[in-house]
This record gives C-alpha cells, structure tokens and sequence, in this order.
C-alpha cells in the first residue's frame, strides 16, 4: 500500500481512557468510522503501537489500552459502490412524474455511506423508479433531496428529476421563511415542561469529546452553527414523568431536535446517543407500564409527521401528515 492510497491516524492515551478497549478506544476517537470498521482494520494489522522506537501491530480490538500508548491506524482509501437498486418495500403516501412522498420507516438508512452500502433507501428507490431519479444528489444520493436519521420514521419528498430537485432544495434551504415549507415532528420526551411552548437557539456543533455525537455551544465558534428550534407541548403525564412534544424548525441542522431537546432537560426517549438513564427510569414503573415503554429502548421516539411543500411543476401548496409507528403510538396511549 502507498501514501496515495492510505491515511494515518495517530491517537496518544489519556488518563480518562486507560483500561478501556481498544476498539471502544478508537470509536471514541474517530467519529466517521463504525466499531465493526475499526475491529475489522485492528484484524487486518492496519492498528500499531510505538513502543521502544518501534512500531509493534496489535491485532486484538479487545486490548487494554494504556496511559500514554500512542496508537497509529492506516485506513485505506475507502472505495464506494455504486447503488444498484434492491426490491424493497416502501410506503408511498403520493406519486406522480415529478415527486414520490413517502412514509420513511425506523431502521432504514436514507443513503449509501460507510457501514451500509445497501438495503438503504437510495436502493430502493432506485428499484422502484429505475433512471427517473434527479441525478444533483450525485449517485450516491439520487433524488434525495433531505434525510432523516435512520431510527427516526416519517414523512420524506424525494425528487424524480433535476428541476423538481432545485425547487425543493430552494424550499428547504429557506426553512419555511417563504411560506412554502411545512415540516412538524412529533417527539416522546422523559420530562414534563413547565412552559406550554418555547424557542431553543444558540449553536450546534460536533462534540469535541465524542465526535459521534453534536453538542450545543452558547457562542459562535469557527465550526458549530446556528440552530433554532419551536416546540409545543401536546400531552404530558406527570405521574409517569414523560412528555408528547411537536417541533418545528427554523434550521437543519445534524440531530437538532435530539441536541436541543436534550439540552433542555427534555430527552428524547429511547435516543441511544443522547438521551440517558432510560433503564433506571423505566424500572421505577410497574411490569404493564413498562412494556409500552419496550419498544423504545433502542431507537429515538421521533417522527416527522407533517410534511407540506409547494409542488415543483403546478405550484400548488401540497400537505401530507402522518401519525406515529406502533412502538410511539403505544406510549401515546398513556397520556
């Protein structure tokens, strides 16, 4: 392997991290390469250590790693497929020769990237609509015209060609500040707000401790970005201590609504990233209670529910709602 086709990344032990594994160690560190990338790379003799002068290979993900060990990773240049279209269901609420609005499920990737090169949703499309999908997105994102996280389900608009693309990509970067775009999601959050409604805005940015995850920053700093958010309560249970919330969005920014929710206190329910305390809090609940509470354990209660978007080719102001999957509807049904 040459330079030209690798990268290397040195990472020096801290005393917060002695003891850990070597593979948790690294995800930590890179925020862009899933645990079975980085245990496949340390199996392949990619991973090395410097030890007396020398660099020694550990080919162990489950290795201790120790104070002031400085790791150096070689990742190879990655080499992307190009999508090929799988037969997949999907729940399409409307269609024509310029559009596909449809209802995105929990689990589903919305594009190819590292990790989940298929099976995502760009395949299904591409199955579905065969070479009518806008190509502005490139190929890895044909018609994607914006994403939801993949544990996050609702409504999504997908573009059939490139004109239809620029329109909706106009509509979305303005946020709804031209009156054509209308986008509300519904939220299940652990708490209960004092206030009926409130505005969250500051700034979003990575996390420097977790690159993985975004972090609220209170000033302007060279990499984090503006991020407003409206939310209103709907429901609330005191006695179970949890909250039905809707959101709007003034701005798009990576996981905003978890980031903002979480920062107020609200915690999205069952959000393996951000949300904390799930098992504790669920335990303090009797056995019938808790079992509404199950299906969430794993995947954010978030989903976006209302969808409206001025029509690309007629100019007619379309709207679209659709309630929650089975697993937030469950828990609704406490408020």
């Amino acid at each position: 392997m040459n330079n030209s086709e690798k990268k290397i990344i040195t990472y020096k032990v801290s005393k917060e991290d002695v003891g850990i594994r070597l593979d948790q160690f690294l995800v930590k560190k890179i925020g862009d390469l899933s645990r079975t990338r980085l245990k496949n790379l340390i199996l392949s003799n990619a991973l090395f250590v410097g030890k007396n002068k020398k660099l020694i290979s550990i080919d162990d993900p489950a290795y201790k790693v120790k104070i002031g060990e400085a790791y150096y990773l070689y990742i190879p240049e990655a080499i992307d497929p190009k999508p090929l279209g799988q037969n997949m269901p999907l729940n399409i609420v409307h269609e024509d020769d310029d559009i596909i609005v449809l209802n995105k499920p929990v689990g589903l990737v919305v594009h190819p990237a590292p990790g989940n090169y298929d099976r995502t949703l760009v395949n299904a499309l591409i199955s579905h609509c065969g070479d009518s999908l806008s190509g502005i997105g490139g190929e890895k994102r044909p018609g994607i015209v914006h994403r939801l996280d993949k544990d996050t389900s609702g409504l999504m608009v997908i573009a059939k060609n490139d004109k239809s693309h620029e329109s909706l990509s106009k509509q979305f970067a303005s946020h709804g500040k031209d009156g054509k775009l209308h986008r509300a999601y519904k939220a299940l959050v652990w708490g209960v707000p004092n206030n009926k409604l409130g505005e969250i805005k500051n700034f979003i940015g990575r996390s420097h401790r977790n690159r993985k995850k975004m972090t609220v920053f209170l000033n302007k700093k060279p990499n984090n970005k503006n991020a407003v958010t409206y939310w209103k309560k709907i429901k609330s249970n005191k006695e179970l201590g949890f909250s039905l919330i809707e959101c709007k969005l003034e701005t798009g920014r990576t996981h905003q609504i978890r980031v903002h929710l979480n920062h107020i206190n609200l915690p999205v329910i069952g959000d393996p990233l951000y949300g904390s305390g799930y098992k504790s809090k669920i335990n303090k609940l009797n056995e019938d209670v808790q079992s509404h509470f199950k299906p969430l354990q794993n995947r954010q209660a978030l989903h976006a529910y209302l969808l409206g978007f001025e029509h690309p080719r007629t100019g007619k102001i379309l709207k679209y709602k659709e309630e929650p999957p089975y697993d937030m509807q469950n828990l609704i049904d406490l408020l």
